[in-house]
């Protein structure tokens, strides 16, 4: 099936400049651009009539199966279950215009398969598997008086405990072998785990490049949980390529983003949207009591990140029913940013980071034909974006969706 838009608004995201076009999608991908193009038999042609087309949307940091902020919770339902709420978190995410998301751990190789096939609506997914935790680290979500190993590879958890080189280098290897497209450690505290304070630096120098050296031999990349500017540099100088929140860092971290050519992800509607509802969703009122620590400095620290250059992708990191407020991100972000950095963070630079560029978050010829079909001008407007009521038309892979 081929389609053909007529009449359009093209944006160029690396110049930020519109183009009068009508763009042809054959074969999940963007055959031609230009003026007055032929529809070849078959086609469907929509005319939409000015009206502005940016490229689909890319979320960096998602957990497609977190049903509920007790991400501890998800140790104890059936993967059937997690399966179920994940698929109908997907699909609202492509209705929101996110075409392609990064899970950030939980999802797995069954959940990306079943959306490739068409089993499942939703973004492609990109996976990591489970994220990797030392002992009492972000992703050991056993209580003080829990002392069973949760580590069982049936159950749907987000994490993994691997403590010591061998066995950092064991899980990682074995994500990987299940097809992981990146892996992802815990290299501090976090709000949602019970045990562990955020200003906690987790992993040991030697475990993290472990993990690195795997990830590289495989030709992917570590993706670190961290927060506090102590942490993060740790990270960056053991080669992660992403870092995940960060917001508590401070110059000497910019200066290492860009020596490492690293990516920063800030995910700041997740502290704004677990402070207003985490309770109702599930978190703990321990981890609702340290959302504090993070909720006023993620602003702070993407203005510092932003001014000094750093690389930043698109994230939210959303829990339970609070993934309806996934495009509130794009609203947070343009208060030190302009329209058109925020919206390059969740097309062209998320797609840098995952290593499609030229493939995803962008409309030039040859790439996959992923884009919105806007009502309004979210150059001007940051609320096109953040309202999804302003997506007219989500295309994916050439289908309209």
């Amino acid at each position: 099936m081929t389609l053909l838009l007529r009449n359009a608004l093209l944006l160029d995201v690396e110049t930020g400049e519109y183009a009068e076009a009508d763009l042809r999608c054959a074969d999940g991908r963007i055959a031609e651009t230009g003026r007055g193009l032929t529809a070849p038999d078959g086609t469907r042609v929509i005319d939409v009539a000015g009206a502005r087309v940016v490229p689909g949307l890319i979320d960096a940091h998602v957990h497609v199966t977190a049903s509920s902020a007790d991400l501890g919770s998800l140790r104890s339902q059936p993967p059937s279950y997690v399966t179920a709420h994940a698929a109908r978190i997907m699909g609202d995410m492509l209705s929101r215009g996110f075409t392609t998301v990064r899970d950030a751990s939980g999802a797995d190789f069954g959940l990306a398969d079943a959306q490739a096939e068409g089993l499942i609506r939703g973004p492609r997914l990109l996976f990591c598997g489970k994220g990797l935790s030392q002992t009492g680290g972000h992703a050991d979500f056993r209580g003080r008086g829990e002392h069973l190993d949760d580590d069982h590879p049936c159950c749907a958890g987000v994490g993994r405990v691997a403590d010591g080189v061998d066995a950092v280098r064991a899980a990682a290897r074995d994500e990987l072998r299940k097809g992981a497209h990146h892996i992802k450690v815990m290299a501090s505290g976090g709000v949602a785990s019970p045990t562990d304070r955020i200003d906690s630096t987790q992993y040991s120098m030697d475990e993290l490049r472990a993990a690195v050296e795997e990830a590289e031999a495989a030709n992917r990349y570590v993706a670190a949980h961290a927060y506090t500017a102590r942490a993060v540099n740790r990270a960056l100088e053991a080669g992660v390529r992403s870092i995940e929140h960060g917001n508590l860092i401070d110059d000497s971290s910019v200066e290492l983003f860009l020596r490492h050519d690293a990516f920063l992800v800030p995910t700041l509607v997740t502290y704004w949207a677990l402070k207003e509802e985490g309770r109702e969703f599930g978190l703990s009122a321990s981890s609702w009591r340290k959302v504090d620590d993070v909720l006023e400095a993620g602003i702070v620290a993407l203005e510092r990140a932003a001014r000094g250059g750093v690389r930043l992708a698109y994230g939210t990191d959303l829990l339970g029913g609070m993934h309806r407020h996934q495009n509130q991100e794009f609203r947070l972000r343009a208060e030190v940013q302009r329209p058109l950095d925020v919206l390059r963070a969740a097309t062209t630079g998320a797609a840098e980071l995952v290593g499609l560029t030229g493939e995803i978050g962008t409309l030039a010829v040859g790439a996959r034909a992923d884009l919105l079909v806007l009502d309004g001008d979210p150059l001007e407007d940051i609320g096109v974006l953040a309202d999804p009521v302003h997506i007219r038309h989500v295309v994916q892979s050439g289908l309209l969706v």
